[in-house]
């Protein structure tokens, strides 16, 4: 899959999580489902794992026998990047509460399954060479 394939795929991936979120608070008005700063961690993990897949193909692209360290890094470096998000956040915000919980983990979950799977299609196809 190439980087342009990659980029609309992952934009309409997350309109639709947009598109998800925006319905959320409208579906259910009388209880609070988002932290306060949302989008700034919703922007923070779509940006860091646009990022991630665009260290990932620059590494198979370079060498694809190091492909799979490329692919362990840009996880790594995700997680550590996320990690101390999750450090600064709850500095700042005192509290952290179970709704950033759940907000922050679905997030990530949903991300990094999208990064996965697009990644495994890559290998694929590299298999079939």
């Amino acid at each position: 899959m190439t980087l342009a394939k990659f980029t609309s795929i992952y934009f309409i991936f997350v309109g639709l999580l947009i598109g998800v979120v925006a319905v959320l608070p409208l579906v259910f008005p009388d209880k609070q489902l988002l932290v306060n700063n949302f989008w700034v961690m919703f922007g923070f993990l779509a940006g860091i794992t646009y990022i991630a897949y665009m260290l990932v193909d620059i590494g198979i692209k370079r060498d694809p026998e190091v492909g799979i360290m490329a692919i362990m890094g840009s996880i790594a470096v995700k997680m550590i990047f996320c990690m101390a998000f999750v450090l600064i956040y709850s500095i700042k915000a005192k509290g952290i509460g179970s709704v950033f919980l759940l907000n922050f983990f679905s997030l990530y979950l949903l991300f990094t399954v999208f990064e996965v799977y697009c990644l495994l299609r890559n290998l694929r196809h590299q298999n079939l060479k």
